[in-house]
């Protein structure tokens, strides 16, 4: 079902704020760069625009707490289905990463850091190197879900594809704006990217029907789980029908 937020102002006349976009998917992703906890207060953001060298690009790119590798993909408008084939294709290639390569992912995102200090500093557990990768999760972030993708979406985590989509809102409330935001499927219980069962989606609480939200304030307006990913579950996604 489609997922909308209304926020109220709080007065003797409450009045609904009026829905506002961002001038760009550009932006949306520097504003996650700088305030990670947008998406989630649980992960380690490691690369950014990383090409797959298959003529892609993958948006984001994190770390869980258990070394599991998260895929982040940003569309501001409506997802079509495509997009979650998008994201499954990039998930292949993100399945074969190994140690090395998400280290030189790490130097390119933030030259000369320490990918083993800054996982230890984030996390207060040392990084195991062959704890890195064992699985991985694909977090699409959308303005809104179309049908067919939410059906795709949900078909994919029965059958333990560890996906969700994050679905925001933005708000106008005088020169500011305001971002909302809302899992598609409670991450409590959706599939976790893991084979041991470690948590890798942000716990937050909620159910389907009724789902963690939180507003932030934006800007002042101006100019501006589970197995891992196969190509068959790409084939699957690129071929569903609506």
């Amino acid at each position: 079902m489609p997922i909308r937020t209304q926020i109220w102002t709080v007065g003797a006349q409450p009045a609904p704020l009026k829905n506002a976009v961002l001038p760009s998917e550009q932006f949306l992703e520097d504003m996650i760069v700088s305030a990670p906890a947008l998406l989630s207060e649980d992960w380690l953001l490691i690369g950014r625009q990383e090409s797959t060298g298959q003529g892609g690009r993958i948006d984001l790119l994190a770390l869980a707490p258990d070394a599991s590798l998260v895929l982040i993909e940003l569309k501001r408008e409506r997802t079509p289905r495509e997009v979650v084939a998008q994201a499954l294709d990039y998930a292949v290639w993100v399945e074969r990463l190994q140690a090395n390569d998400i280290e030189a992912i790490y130097q390119r995102f933030k030259p000369g850091a320490d990918l083993a200090a800054d996982f230890q500093a984030r996390f207060g557990a040392p990084l195991e190197a062959e704890a890195l990768n064992q699985s991985h999760q694909i977090v699409i972030v959308a303005a809104e879900l179309d049908a067919s993708s939410e059906r795709i979406v949900g078909y994919l985590s029965e059958r333990d594809i560890a996906i969700n989509v994050l679905c925001f809102q933005v708000f106008q409330l005088g020169e500011q704006q305001l971002i909302s935001r809302a899992w598609l499927l409670d991450p409590t219980e959706a599939p976790q990217a893991s084979s041991a069962s470690k948590p890798g989606m942000p716990a937050e609480p909620g159910t389907a029907s009724s789902m963690a939200r939180s507003a932030i304030a934006v800007r002042a307006t101006g100019p501006r789980r589970g197995t891992s990913v196969s190509s068959a579950a790409v084939a699957a996604a690129g071929t569903a029908t609506a």
